[in-house]
């Protein structure tokens, strides 16, 4: 019997590596959409990017719920659910800075110094900055309502392949039965 439980999760392991390649092409697309285009840097218009930005952010976490609804969908005996993803912090960019430092006195103890800071902008393309680093959303947990949640198998199997595809430990994902 340990024997076909293996077997399945080796082959949800196989289907979420299938799946990667849509992920980080719908990953690939969320960043195209949240590249900066420029502007004139007006207060309105960051605000209006900024609320674009944030429904974009649960656009693609809606659009991963929906995947993963569909492959969780898959597994023998979990029948009809509903999935839902929570998120400890939102998508973050860090972006290229060009960092100044002048000091007077002696290089090995300076007696005074000063820094600055600017963010790297792009000239020819209307002011776009320069993004080197792109933190996705870290979830915080995830609820699985799903039919088969009374078979401790089908728990275990829907347990493991939540925390596969989103790197939650087993503690942060709870299977509760489907009310009829």
């Amino acid at each position: 019997m340990e024997e076909k439980h293996k077997g399945k999760a080796l082959a949800l392991l196989r289907a979420a590596g299938k799946y990667k390649a849509v992920l980080l092409v719908i990953a690939a697309g969320v960043i195209c959409l949240l590249w900066p285009s420029g502007g004139g840097g007006e207060k309105e218009a960051d605000f209006t990017a900024k609320a674009s930005s944030a429904d974009q952010e649960l656009q693609q976490l809606e659009a991963i719920q929906t995947e993963m609804e569909e492959i969780l969908g898959h597994i023998q005996g979990v029948g009809q659910l509903q999935l839902m993803l929570t998120v400890d912090r939102g998508r973050e960019q860090v972006l290229a800075g060009d960092t100044t430092l002048a000091y007077s006195g002696p290089t090995a103890s300076p007696e005074d110094y000063s820094r600055s800071s600017e963010t790297v902008v792009l000239s020819g393309d209307g002011g776009s900055v320069v993004v080197t680093q792109e933190v996705w959303p870290k979830f915080r947990g995830a609820l699985v309502v799903c039919q088969g949640a009374e078979d401790p198998a089908v728990q275990l199997e829907v347990i493991e392949a939540v925390s596969a595809l989103t790197g939650l430990g087993s503690d942060k994902i709870s299977v509760v039965t489907w009310a009829e």
